[in-house]
């Protein structure tokens, strides 16, 4: 492997609610002359997912509870909108002015809860994070491989922010036909010495590399497929690997 490509995906009309998330993709690389490959990694925004499956809330729908209201004073959010991140969150990992930090009922620690106002209505609608990720990425690849026969893997992306570093980049909350960590646990480098920690978070990788053509237009290119990464095939995959274990986390 000398060489990875990463292409944009640029011809996704905007998704509606039952929309076929892989039927719009294989239609969209047909139509720009860059059909799926064998061995292609599909990445695909997790917002058009959550379009596609109907995770969309209404804030003016939304009825706070006395607790969402009071976590909406101290961290200066719209108490509809800390309703809706509450609802979907297992715990409040922390909190702050401007700040809301929880384990999703994913197990996913982040922002919000991922709850998402960008890319929707500009304001009152929000999307939530699929109900299971990766529930979400066997169906699409089923569904390309229905269409195309081919046999590809496929990361739903999200954006994060990292502990001690500044910026965001995109992660991988849902695989399917990869395996998410290339454990070089045992083996020897160059010069012989054994490897003991070395766990390389491939998925994360591969969303974050996607994310560079992905960006923030996702509404214009909301899918990328990478191509000519030899990754490791699985068909048990699940994003819980790459969630560490509490007892083994020292920033919670």
């Amino acid at each position: 492997m000398t060489r990875v490509e990463i292409i944009g995906v640029e011809r996704v009309p905007e998704v509606k609610p039952g929309d076929d998330i892989a039927k719009l993709i294989c239609s969209a690389v047909d139509a720009q002359g860059t059909p799926l490959m064998d061995g292609d990694v599909v990445v695909v925004a997790q917002k058009i997912v959550s379009k596609a499956e109907g995770r969309i809330v209404r804030l003016a729908d939304v009825n706070p509870s006395e607790f969402a209201r009071k976590v909406a004073t101290y961290t200066r959010k719209k108490p509809s909108l800390a309703e809706v991140i509450l609802r979907e969150s297992r715990s409040i990992v922390r909190m702050a002015p401007g700040h809301l930090i929880t384990e999703t009922r994913q197990g996913i620690v982040c922002a919000n809860s991922g709850v998402d106002r960008s890319n929707v209505s500009g304001g009152d609608l929000v999307t939530l994070l699929p109900e299971d990720s990766d529930v979400s990425a066997r169906n699409i690849r089923k569904g390309i491989r229905k269409l195309t026969r081919k046999t590809v893997a496929v990361i739903v992306s999200d954006t994060s922010g990292r502990p001690l570093r500044e910026g965001h980049v995109d992660i991988a909350i849902g695989v399917a036909g990869i395996d998410p960590i290339s454990d070089l646990r045992g083996q020897k480098d160059p010069f012989g010495y054994t490897l003991r920690v070395k766990q390389t978070a491939v998925a994360d990788e591969l969303a974050s590399a996607a994310e560079l053509v992905i960006g923030q237009a996702q509404e214009r290119i909301p899918v990328a497929i990478v191509r000519g990464y030899r990754f490791r095939p699985s068909e048990r995959a699940r994003t819980a690997k790459l969630i560490r274990r509490r007892e083994k986390d020292l920033f919670i």
